[in-house]
């Protein structure tokens, strides 16, 4: 079975997610993807059948159980090719972890006939109207940016509960249609397109999430890695392909520097260009360190069946919404420099340039709250934020 080779992680065994035969493929189809505004079927295909969409997936479900630090290392190696392929699997993908935390009658739904089956989502609960009724909710409304939804045969949705919280409705694709709006400049093969319910429908209560379950860390799995809060899981997802991308861009910049049809020479004798290289590589590497470090500890936690604490899960959290912001001083400080082609339509490093600012308008990747959060806690207050 693809994917099954097992390695050692955090002290558990886990299975090695081989993505590296789709690279090639990855590589060759992202042109194909940003034309259509949907990355291309034939690569969804071949990561599928790599494992990785069910590298989260609890075991007796058809998963692999693979710790957050493997997960992420792929993710981010999927996006030294393609950031929008690497954006759009590891947003499928994570859903797996998610459905782990809710009843099991959710999982043997979704997955009881093929573990690969995928996952869409929109959390943000603006446009949801959820009225509770026996056994469940009614619920209807419109939803943005479900990243490779047209891919999709179930969909998680954001919503509040009238006098309760928030909440994630699982809806099957029968329920619910895709409408195109995703015309960016930027990200464009993610497909992140509407999800609508025009009229109520019946969603039950297993098939529901609530926000403060996943706080509190609770679920019915034996593995204690699903200890770790889901949002410590999310939002790595969506800052995590911009590291990839970094990379991407780095290659590209040094492949161009070294073929240059004007002074190679030059350019290696640059200093300043010199200089910039190097900063961003330490920018990436650091990036990536500080995400499996923390994850690291998170493992080392739960592993030891020890609570994290709530100061570190802000912190983890800040972190996290840092990735971004980083990443683009990473690629603007080579943009910066990589010459007149860079600036025309199909430029490689354009073409990153764009990706990694539409992943800022992602609200995960804002960090504003998020350190005004952590700030305040150093300071002594308690925290503000129940998605952490």
């Amino acid at each position: 079975m693809p994917g099954g080779v097992a390695s050692q992680a955090s002290g558990a065994t886990v299975p090695v997610i081989d993505i590296e035969p789709c690279l090639p493929l990855v590589a060759e189809l992202a042109a194909k993807g940003r034309a259509q505004r949907q990355v291309a079927a034939e690569a969804i295909d071949a990561i599928k059948a790599s494992g990785f969409m069910r590298a989260l997936l609890p075991k007796p479900w058809g998963g692999f159980e693979a710790t957050p630090q493997e997960f992420f290392r792929v993710q981010a190696r999927m996006a030294q090719f393609d950031m929008s392929t690497a954006w759009v699997a590891g947003i499928i993908a994570v859903h797996a972890y998610q459905l782990a935390l809710m009843d099991r009658r959710a999982l043997d739904e979704v997955y009881a006939e093929d573990p690969n089956t995928l996952i869409s989502s929109s959390y943000n609960p603006i446009g949801a109207k959820v009225q509770p009724t026996e056994g469940g909710f009614l619920f209807s409304g419109r939803w943005g940016w479900s990243s490779g939804s047209a891919h999709c045969s179930w969909v998680l949705l954001g919503g509040i509960v009238p006098g309760e919280d928030y909440r994630t409705f699982l809806v099957p694709r029968q329920d619910y249609r895709i409408e195109d709006t995703w015309f960016v400049y930027g990200l464009q093969a993610t497909g992140s397109n509407d999800i609508v319910i025009d009229e109520p429908v019946f969603v039950p209560e297993h098939r529901t999430h609530k926000r403060l379950d996943g706080f509190n860390c609770l679920h019915s799995q034996t593995n204690p890695m699903y200890s770790i809060p889901w949002a410590q899981i999310f939002v790595r997802v969506v800052s995590t392909p911009a590291i990839g991308a970094a990379r991407h861009a780095l290659d590209v910049f040094t492949g161009n520097a070294a073929g240059s049809s004007t002074d190679p020479t030059k350019l290696r004798g640059d200093l300043d260009i010199a200089r910039r290289v190097a900063e961003t590589r330490n920018d990436i590497d650091q990036a990536e360190v500080l995400m499996l470090h923390n994850f690291e500890q998170m493992m080392g936690k739960v592993l030891a069946d020890e609570p994290l604490e709530l100061f570190d899960r802000v912190r983890y959290r800040y972190q996290a919404s840092k990735v971004i912001d980083d990443m683009t001083r990473a690629v603007d400080r080579l943009f910066e420099v990589a010459g007149g082609r860079s600036v025309f339509n199909g430029s490689a490093i354009q073409d990153i340039w764009r990706d990694i600012r539409v992943a800022r308008a992602h609200v995960a990747n804002n960090p504003t709250a998020f350190a005004r959060n952590l700030g305040a806690m150093e300071l002594g207050a308690e925290n503000g934020d129940p998605f952490v």
